[in-house]
């Protein structure tokens, strides 16, 4: 077999556990935080965590499927090593981005969901006041 196959086969199964693995730490963490966010929620918390997850695997593996591709053949196990480190130390990279652009924008609706919180009176308005008159 050749070795640009097996380059191949190894770069796919790590990048694709990776994927898996990053994303269902980010669902099983980013759903406490989004039912908090979303005020004990928990149909919407699950709604948009498991869309948020779908974007996630739709981003990184078509990103893993599209930088399958090298330039050249590899010719022995040192240039295994060598592209495959840097094809998965890219592919950890773009993970790590994706895991910090997801973590910015829950915390931009975290903090969306505080303003708002601060904005309601924590109680009903009971009646009117009557202005007195001065006299």
């Amino acid at each position: 077999m050749d070795l640009t196959v097996i380059a191949y086969v190894i770069y796919l199964l790590v990048s694709v556990a990776l994927t898996v693995w990053v994303a269902r730490t980010l669902s099983r963490n980013g759903r406490i935080f989004l039912e908090d966010v979303l005020h004990g929620n928990e149909k919407l918390a699950d709604a948009v965590n498991h869309l948020l997850v779908v974007g996630f695997y739709l981003v990184n593996l078509g990103f893993v499927a599209l930088y399958l591709h090298g330039q050249d053949t590899i010719e022995d196990t040192r240039g295994v090593f060598e592209a495959l480190s840097t094809k998965i130390g890219v592919v950890l990279l773009v993970l790590g981005v994706m895991h910090l652009g997801n973590v910015f924008v829950l915390n931009k609706i975290r903090r969306r969901g505080v303003l708002e919180r601060e904005q309601i009176p924590p109680v009903e308005p009971q009646g009117w006041v009557t202005p007195s008159t001065g006299a």
